[in-house]
């Protein structure tokens, strides 16, 4: 008898048996086929059908070999769709694409587009309560900017770079007292209500005039200094704020009576004539306007100082 021995289907011989071998001998055929199909699906254990369709089992055809139970069991319970899974197909991680999830790489996430926060009351937290600095930078071209939290001052900065505690224009601390890192340009506009301690004014500083023209213009300060010289000195006055908005300022004058000086014609002087200025000494003469320089009013404030 053309019997063969086997213990998986790939040990089974198609040809047996032959048309030569015995009826009464197909039992250990079919034992051997019983014992095969047993061996070589021993997992069916149970009592329920199988229903899978060829091309259902084929799905595993090419799935990896050492795919695990478990490892197939994390998919228990998806319900998300192909498309929804594809959110999750991106580019580099990292950085944000069209249509597909947010990852982070190395720590850091790079959105590449616009971003709104939305909601009834949006929010926006950042940091941990964390010993550490905190802040947004603005990457500019030429120059970068922040605003953020300096850990270890605990005050709000606002200023040029990356780094707290650097070139910081505005610092705001937990008492909402404010310190200027630098000045402030209200371009002619109001300051309201302001309470002003311990204030300093700048001083345009001419020194010698040296004869000729000299001009005050009054954006390089409101106290001007200078000492006449030599020759015939001719002042005239420039910059004045716009009309309607008043502007003065203060000239501390050394020697004024030991040259001949002279006036803009746009001066209107109290009494109706210049002050005689003090040849050797000290004189303080202060000029106010309201029509943007159209009349100066000035008058000798201090004569002959000592």
């Amino acid at each position: 008898m053309a019997l063969e021995s086997g213990t998986y289907i790939s040990q089974l011989n198609s040809s047996n048996p032959t048309t030569s071998d015995d009826v009464a001998e197909g039992d250990d055929h079919l034992r051997l086929i019983k014992a095969v199909l047993k061996n070589q699906f021993s997992g069916l254990t149970g009592t329920t059908a199988i229903s899978s369709s060829e091309a259902e089992l084929n799905v595993l055809d090419g799935i990896a070999s050492g795919l695990t139970a478990a490892e197939l069991s994390i998919l228990d319970g998806v319900t998300a769709t192909a498309a929804e899974l594809n959110y999750l197909d991106v580019t580099t991680l990292g950085t944000s694409a069209d249509s597909k999830a947010l990852t982070q790489a190395s720590g850091a996430v790079t959105i590449a587009a616009d971003v709104t926060i939305s909601g009834t009351t949006p929010l926006l937290t950042i940091g941990d309560a964390g010993t550490e600095d905190t802040m947004l930078v603005f990457d500019g071209n030429a120059v970068d900017y922040r605003v953020g939290l300096d850990d270890g001052t605990d005050k709000l900065e606002i200023g040029a770079g990356s780094a707290h505690g650097t070139t910081t224009a505005i610092a705001v601390d937990s008492a909402a007292d404010m310190i200027i890192g630098g000045y402030i340009n209200f371009q002619d506009e109001q300051a309201i209500r302001p309470e002003i301690k311990d204030y300093a004014e700048t001083v345009n500083a001419i020194g010698g005039t040296g004869g000729g023209t000299q001009d005050i213009d009054v954006t390089a300060g409101n106290v001007v200094t200078a000492t006449v010289d030599t020759s015939t000195n001719t002042f005239t006055f420039s910059d004045p704020s716009a009309t309607g908005k008043a502007c003065s300022f203060t000239l501390i004058l050394t020697n004024g009576g030991s040259q001949t000086v002279n006036w803009p014609g746009s001066v209107d002087w109290a009494g109706g004539s210049a002050p005689s200025l003090t040849s050797s000494g000290v004189d303080i003469l202060t000029f106010t306007t309201v029509d943007a320089g159209t009349i100066w009013y000035g008058f000798a404030a201090g004569t002959d100082m000592k």
